[in-house]
């Protein structure tokens, strides 16, 4: 704990509240209220509460508390005074007042080095341990139990006032005062408590501190996106907080040399389960994440997307079901996916994991896992599974972020026309396509399913495919025509009557020669460029049929 707290001065001090019941050498002093050592508790969140106290007893400490914390701490056997002997004021509003009143916060917040300022007007009760967590405001935003209807207002009686002011005053002068707001705190705070021999260092109670503030950002950050959630904003906020909760360490990050953990955003707990396998990395997370994205993107079909380093090297749908969609996507590119993340959009069958098994995969993730398929690929010990609930509808990020430096960070929302469905607007705009070739209905099936993959393709970006089925992908390439090449490439003679998408503008007449020697059918690129025209002539010398979304795709 801190040096022993000063004594005060003979001017403003503070006598008792009528019928006091505190008693005691650091109560009473020349008939005049003084508690010099005094540690106030209160907490929703009980866990842990009665070994707090136990130390803070054994170390001369005079335990002050308000209502549920008072009554508990008192049948466990402990001395406790209600704060409203101290301050004279009980409850008020049917206790949404407690704590909110000068006498304790003046005990808080005094500077103890200013003890012999005539002019400071030290109080002669000084707290120097507060113990308080907040009421569980996220806990609540995510129970399902309460009918939100029968009172809109709900949440608004678990966003805690007196609590998070009691944690902030604490933290602003933790030269003095230690500050415990949560139960995981309390195994360090005693155990650096003893290594004092009954003072907590300096440095401790200001890490203390700094967690004290994090838990008022986050908590206040909750709040505020709960309470913006459903609301019309028509810029972007002025100000943007990240309610970051770590939820588990992670052995590394990109690179060993690196430290990583996992963090939510208004959440505690992943929407994943984890099932079996080597524990998840950085890496794994990152690439798990972007093959899910591109198999739920295909809701009425069997898809299955195999990632490597956070790029697409197979993506493929079919009507025979999971196992054929693997295989496909598998073979589209057989060697990059050695070592790769599998996503499927349908649960995992024996004949699905007998193929996989065959090859050295890191991650499987599934909405599900059949029986006999959990014990197939429970073989390989290594072998990360992980189940996952698809969504109700087409993942999309509502706000995107990325950060340019330490300092900066660069926010967008989804524009409206990302959530207008593809196939829609190709049925519609048939009609106006420029070029003389049209699109036959098998092409225009492979248009929209090359436009679905390559929009999670890194730029500059190119997906050659057919049949449902990734041919060649050219992604984070620095020129569009060194990406064509790329998927032309890899798709060889199988580019014949496939599909080419491009996630960008696609006016060059170059790229349209590539296509045109490799027998591409028809091509999907954003339109807009003021070169548009430039390429209707060398589409039609090829006989290519070429539709424009509108709808630029890029991924940096």
């Amino acid at each position: 704990m801190p040096p022993k707290t000063p004594k005060n001065s003979e001017k403003n001090v503070q006598k008792p509240a009528k019928n006091s019941t505190l008693s005691g050498k650091n109560v009473q002093k020349n008939g005049k209220f003084h508690l010099t050592k005094a540690a106030f508790l209160s907490v929703f969140d009980k866990r842990g509460i009665e070994k707090i106290a136990t130390v803070l007893s054994q170390n001369g400490y005079h335990l002050l508390s308000t209502g549920g914390t008072k009554t508990y701490l008192q049948e466990k056997g402990f001395e406790v005074t209600e704060s409203s002997e101290i301050t004279g004021f009980g409850e008020l509003l049917g206790g949404r007042v407690k704590s909110l009143h000068p006498t304790i916060f003046a005990g808080i917040l005094a500077e103890r080095e200013k003890a012999d300022d005539p002019d400071y007007a030290m109080p002669e009760l000084l707290i120097d341990t507060v113990v308080v967590n907040l009421y569980p405001f996220e806990k609540e935003r995510d129970e399902q139990n309460f009918d939100r209807g029968s009172d809109p207002h709900h949440l608004l009686h678990f966003i805690d006032i007196g609590g998070s002011a009691l944690i902030r005053a604490a933290a602003k002068n933790y030269p003095s005062v230690n500050v415990l707001c949560d139960a995981s705190q309390y195994d360090g705070f005693v155990e650096n408590l003893n290594a004092g021999n009954g003072e907590t260092s300096e440095a401790f109670r200001k890490q203390l501190a700094v967690e004290a503030f994090q838990r008022s950002v986050s908590y206040d950050a909750a709040i505020a996106s709960f309470l913006s959630s459903g609301a019309t904003q028509a810029e972007l906020p002025e100000r943007a907080t990240l309610p970051l909760v770590k939820i588990q360490n992670l052995r590394y990050g990109e690179n060993p040399y690196q430290q990583a953990a996992l963090y939510g955003c208004n959440t505690t707990a992943v929407d994943f389960e984890y099932l079996h396998g080597k524990e998840l990395s950085f890496n794994n997370i990152l690439d798990m994440e972007a093959a899910w994205r591109i198999s739920c993107e295909f809701e009425e079909i069997a898809a299955c997307a195999v990632i490597k380093h956070n790029n697409p090297c197979g993506v493929a749908t079919s009507l025979k079901g999971i196992a054929d969609a693997y295989a496909l996507a598998f073979a589209a590119d057989p060697l990059s996916a050695f070592g790769g993340v599998v996503a499927t959009n349908r649960p995992i069958d024996s004949a699905t994991a007998q193929a996989m098994k065959e090859v050295f995969l890191e991650v499987i993730i599934a909405p599900d896992f059949e029986p006999d398929a959990m014990e197939i690929l429970t073989q390989k010990k290594n072998l990360r599974l992980i189940r996952r609930a698809l969504p109700s509808d087409t993942l999309r990020l509502q706000t995107d972020i990325k950060q340019v430096n330490d300092a900066l960070f660069l926010i967008q929302r989804a524009g409206a026309d990302e959530t207008v469905s593809i196939d829609k607007r190709l049925q519609q705009e048939l009609s106006s396509i420029p070029t003389n070739a049209k699109p036959t209905e098998q092409q225009l099936q492979d248009l929209v399913f090359a436009w679905k993959v390559v929009k999670h393709v890194k730029s500059n970006a190119i997906v050659v495919a057919k049949n449902g089925c990734t041919l060649g992908i050219g992604g984070g390439q620095t020129s569009r025509i060194a990406a064509v090449e790329f998927a032309l490439k890899h798709a060889c003679d199988e580019a014949k009557d496939a599909v080419l998408a491009s996630d960008g503008f696609f006016p060059a007449t170059d790229n349209i020669q590539a296509a045109g020697l490799a027998k591409i059918a028809a091509i999907i690129q954003p339109g807009g460029s003021i070169k548009d025209s430039d390429v209707i002539t060398p589409c039609n010398e090829h006989n290519i049929a070429m539709v424009m979304t509108g709808l630029r795709e890029f991924r940096h």
